[in-house]
């Protein structure tokens, strides 16, 4: 890739505003509230942005491309079904309880719920789930770095291998997002966080203008790829008629129900941003701010994967025979192709699935994209769009994990009783503790030519199971502590067991699953995580409820503010309407219903 002095310019600049940022914070990070919930003082509107931005990393804006150029307009299920309702819902009936009940992380809540052993179990597991997602970011900006060549040229000065540019650009990152974090804690984080989100959409909406106008716009990519690529419902009826290789039950109770608001309702990554606003109302407003935004990103995310599957399998120019009929997720490559076929790392050669034939390196789709159409100038633009997205879910994930480990794993089990100066240094600690963690669990990326599987994988692991316990806790006052950590402890082990089980049509038994036995196969790897994330949250909930049944619960004096029929409900402040988060909910939710049927 050639980068003018703009670009480099552009990309200096977005890096100097960054560090500046973890500067001006660490003037107000100055205890623990301050460095872990920025002192409750953001108001609503960054606190939304923030909250849309923390989301927005590399799963966001590789993973979703290639889930677009993979799966096709499908993929909008991940936002029109899998995101806007659960965000409703936090903003409307679960925000009340995390932000009234001052507790200072997801996990805590649980404690002050149920018990210690429950808040232990979720703790633990929430960690290394942000790790993992951490390490996602990191991977994908270390493959962006090297699949564009961005320091070829520096490297061969050195007279370094150019294999160690991965290696590199994984280190520098790193650093980077370390730095701005161990100074400014969540304040550094989510105001770079707002930064980021405008870089975003200024990176990539003139990245699809650009491919829609290369392949005719949205009449040309229906053209070139028919309707199970560019309808959302198509062939949804069975699960081998449809891209997503799930039926229309799996997708809604997987995606829509347990993994969405498994993710939006209590995955703290996204629930601290809210618990950092200045009051209840914007608390409250937060998630439904984010939500407005969120239905629209499908549109710079999604469209890019689309456009670059397009013009890797579509006829290059008039004449050429037609692309033929395959199987779902397949495509025939013409080269040349935006989307290259997958390489091994450690021999060099094409990446094949368990038929012998080559696997597409799906997460390339965007970055590729933007290889291709952007002239100098732009390139800075977009690549610097790209960095501001894997920095901002790095970030996120790096905040949420010195939270939960400070609070919930050092000071409930280590060190019970310190000055707030003493966990403080720990929370700085634990940036760099995570950064080197995440930095473990990129290469773990490796194996998946999607990291969005990898990424709804982890998260039917985690986040499934504990949807159940807070659903349970929040709004069953007779649910128990034992019910909670047997119901969560079982959830867990029926997501593993129905992993080693199950394998994805045409994959290789190991990290993707059929560890124990190969009794079922999915068409998509995509279609095996709903289905582990329904079995998981399955299992919790009925577990939760017959343990519930034999133990003894907690007084109803316990219980006030924690449970919604023990709680006093929330005047909604007069005002103007976009105050009220009822209304807010209501309309943003016709407006996703719309969209569903604009793109049926």
């Amino acid at each position: 890739m050639h980068m003018g002095a703009v670009d480099w310019g552009i990309l200096a600049l977005y890096l100097i505003f960054v560090l500046g940022i973890g500067i001006v914070s660490a003037r107000r990070a100055k205890s623990g509230a301050d460095f872990f919930l920025a002192g409750r003082a953001i108001p609503a509107w960054v606190c939304g942005l923030a909250f849309i931005s923390a989301n927005l990393g590399a799963q966001e804006v590789i993973g979703m491309g290639a889930s677009g150029a993979k799966y096709g307009i499908a993929t909008a299920h991940f936002y029109w079904i899998g995101a806007i309702p659960a965000m409703v819902f936090i903003g409307v009936f679960m925000m009340p309880f995390y932000y009234g009940s001052k507790a200072r992380s997801a996990p805590e809540y649980l404690r002050m719920r149920f018990d210690e052993k429950t808040r232990a179990l979720n703790a633990v597991t929430f960690a290394l789930m942000t790790i993992l997602n951490s390490g996602i970011s990191m991977y994908a900006l270390a493959k962006l770095i090297q699949t564009l060549h961005v320091f070829d040229a520096p490297f061969a000065h050195l007279g370094l291998p150019q294999s160690w540019i991965f290696h590199g650009a994984i280190l520098t990152a790193a650093a980077v997002v370390l730095v701005y974090i161990y100074m400014g804690g969540l304040r550094g984080a989510i105001y770079n966080e707002v930064l980021q989100f405008f870089l975003i959409v200024a990176g990539f909406a003139p990245l699809v203008w650009l491919g829609l106008k290369q392949v005719g716009g949205w009449e040309g990519l229906q053209t070139s790829l028919g309707p199970g690529y560019t309808h959302a419902w198509a062939g949804m009826a069975h699960a081998t008629t449809n891209k997503l290789g799930v039926d229309w039950f799996g997708l809604t109770m997987g995606l829509g129900f347990v993994l969405s608001f498994g993710y939006w309702c209590t995955d703290f990554l996204v629930v601290q941003r809210a618990m950092a606003a200045n009051s209840m109302s914007a608390a409250r407003r937060t998630p439904l701010i984010a939500a407005g935004v969120k239905m629209f990103i499908p549109f710079i995310v999604i469209l890019p994967g689309l456009i670059a599957i397009a013009l890797t399998s579509a006829p290059d120019h008039p004449g050429k025979a037609p692309v033929p009929a395959v199987r779902a997720g397949e495509i025939v490559q013409h080269e040349p192709g935006v989307i290259p076929i997958k390489i091994d790392s450690a021999t060099g050669k094409p990446m094949l699935n368990a038929r012998g034939q080559p696997q597409l390196d799906y997460d390339l789709a965007t970055p590729n994209l933007l290889l291709r159409y952007f002239p100098i100038g732009m390139v800075g633009v977009g690549l610097t769009a790209l960095l501001a997205s894997f920095m901002s879910g790095m970030a996120g994930g790096v905040t949420a994990f010195n939270t939960v480990f400070t609070y919930d794993i050092y000071q409930a089990y280590i060190r019970r009783e310190a000055p707030d100066a003493h966990y403080l240094l720990v929370g700085r600690l634990t940036t760099l503790f995570g950064i080197a963690a995440s930095v473990a669990a990129a290469y773990l990326c490796s194996q998946f030519n999607n990291i969005n599987d990898f990424l709804q994988l982890v998260m039917a692991f985690v986040n499934a199971p504990v949807f159940a316990t807070f659903l349970l806790g929040m709004f069953w006052k007779r649910t128990t502590g034992h019910g909670a950590f047997i119901g969560l402890a079982a959830g867990t082990l029926t997501a593993a067991i129905h992993h080693g089980l199950t394998l994805p049509v045409d994959d290789l038994v190991g990290l993707k699953g059929g560890w124990i036995a190969v009794k079922h196969t999915y068409v998509s790897e995509m279609a095996q995580n709903f289905w582990i994330a329904i079995w998981a949250w399955s299992a919790c909930f009925l577990t939760t409820i017959a343990v519930s049944l034999m133990t003894r619960p907690k007084a109803d004096t316990e219980l006030a503010g924690l449970v919604y029929s023990l709680t006093p409900k929330i005047a909604v402040a007069k005002g103007a309407w976009y105050m009220n988060p009822v209304l807010l909910g209501v309309i943003l939710l016709i407006a996703t219903i719309g969209l569903n049927l604009l793109f049926r």
